[in-house]
């Protein structure tokens, strides 16, 4: 029996930054990882290469399309697969190989194999030759992860029907990609391939793309997806489909008018649930919500005694900076800080071109509490930068409280949206105004100038528009 004063059990974005933090904290820590590498879907097979990919084939668009409107005049372009692919796998290497130097920097052990939680946190680590190690941990971390949903016609072959592992991963460009569900995922990846050549489709089964968000990016993302050729299928419903051979056929619904699209990949994109992955919920007495996820307090704690639990496996929004960020909470927790965890200003983003991100709430939420309002718009075709970068695509919104104006969300359609609305958490963090970032002197010419207009717009002081 080995002991450790903390065993986390995933190596996922959660898993490592929790493992890290730990070490840092002079915690004598365990991360438990099956996989060959460590970071998770994220790293592996998630964020890092799909952002690769879109990065690679923005590039490719900007060459064929875009170069000319600034003079350059390129002749020639195409794309080179095998070397994007390359490259991808390259970034992916790179990121897993600094996490392992990471770990050995903060004397993390990496217990490779699969963990199997036991009664009294005793963890069993069983490697791929069957060996099988005990550890006795004081506190145990959960942080098993999610996985992408399936469904009972499309059984993931990672050939034809595809999860975002395979869609990341094709061969070829597709004749024809067929994406079920509109979401992040689907959005994304669909981005890629059409950019490279393939007809996409995208089938959601809401009544718009990007369901949940505020309305104005909803309307403006299906605009801008259409304008560049995405086929977009909303108020859908998938009612069943097949493989055959090197051909998928997925037959739809909507308004009871029946089809059946014809492709020659599937990419499944429905969503994901939380995985479970050597833990005995039920054995052990693991209190679970109603999808299945664990349930934990605002400091990560489960129902069992110094046993955490961070990241997908808790639910909520699906995002790895949101499982970083739990994971330091748990750690930190442990060691006795004072500490709870927020999620009131969570970012989320879109790596779509251009970017959507946000954070708060969206307006049509405001509107649903009762709560008066305000918001404050400003288009990005009237930011000077933008047009210098012809990235005058998109807008910046604020929704603030009518008589206090403090940001109660923002909401971003831009190239660099991500970054764009960085400043906003911060404000939101510490319960700012819209008016706070309109009086914030902004560098000229740049894209932030657009958020401090917004902000200026909530109390009708924009000066460019």
């Amino acid at each position: 029996m080995n002991n450790c004063d903390v065993l986390i059990i995933g190596g996922g974005p959660g898993g490592y930054v929790a493992a890290i933090r730990a070490g840092q904290l002079g915690l004598n820590t365990v991360c438990v990882e099956m996989d060959k590498t460590l970071g998770g879907t994220c790293v592996n097979v998630g964020c890092i290469p799909s952002k690769a990919l879109l990065t690679s084939t923005e590039h490719l668009e900007f060459a064929k399309l875009h170069a000319a409107e600034h003079g350059v005049k390129i002749e020639g372009v195409s794309a080179d697969l095998g070397v994007m692919m390359k490259r991808k796998l390259d970034v992916v290497a790179q990121n897993t190989k600094g996490i392992e130097f990471l770990f050995r920097k903060n004397k993390v052990t990496w217990a490779k194999g699969r963990g199997t939680l036991r009664a009294g946190n005793v963890v069993d680590v069983t490697a791929n030759d069957g060996t099988v190690t005990q550890y006795q941990a004081r506190d145990v971390i959960i942080a098993t992860g999610s996985v992408p949903i399936e469904l009972p016609f499309f059984k993931f072959d990672e050939e034809r029907v595809l999860s975002n592992i395979g869609a990341l991963a094709i061969p070829e460009v597709p004749k024809h990609l067929i994406v079920i569900g509109g979401g992040v995922i689907g959005l994304e990846l669909g981005s890629v391939w059409r950019r490279l050549g393939a007809k996409v489709t995208v089938v959601e089964l809401a009544a718009t793309i990007l369901p949940g968000m505020d309305e104005d990016v909803v309307k403006e993302a299906d605009k801008i997806f259409r304008k560049q050729g995405l086929e977009l299928r909303p108020a859908t419903r998938v009612t069943g489909g097949r493989r055959d051979g090197n051909k998928v056929f997925v037959d739809i619904e909507k308004d009871g008018a029946k089809e059946t699209l014809e492709g020659d990949y599937v990419l499944v994109a429905v969503g994901r649930k939380p995985v479970l992955s050597g833990i005995d919920a039920a054995g052990l007495g693991l209190a679970l919500g109603k999808r299945g996820e664990i349930a934990v307090d605002a400091q990560m704690r489960t129902n069992l005694p110094n046993v955490y639990a961070i990241g997908d496996v808790v639910g909520g929004k699906l995002l790895a900076h949101k499982a970083e960020e739990e994971g330091v909470i748990a750690v930190e927790v442990i060691a006795g800080h004072a500490v709870h965890m927020d999620y009131k200003s969570m970012p989320a983003v879109v790596y779509t071109h251009p970017e959507i991100a946000s954070c708060g709430l969206a307006e049509h939420e405001v509107k649903a509490s009762g709560r008066a309002y305000k918001t404050g718009k400003f288009p990005m075709s009237a930011n000077g930068r933008a047009r210098t970068m012809a990235e005058t695509q998109g807008f910046v919104k604020f929704v603030a409280d009518a008589e206090t104006e403090e940001i109660l969300g923002c909401h971003i359609v831009s190239v660099d949206a991500a970054d764009l609305l960085q400043e906003v958490v911060l404000a939101m963090e510490f319960r700012g105004t819209s008016d706070d970032i309109g009086i914030t002197v902004h560098p000229h010419p740049t894209l932030s100038e657009s958020v401090k207009e917004a902000a200026l717009g909530v109390s009708g002081r924009s000066i460019h528009i």
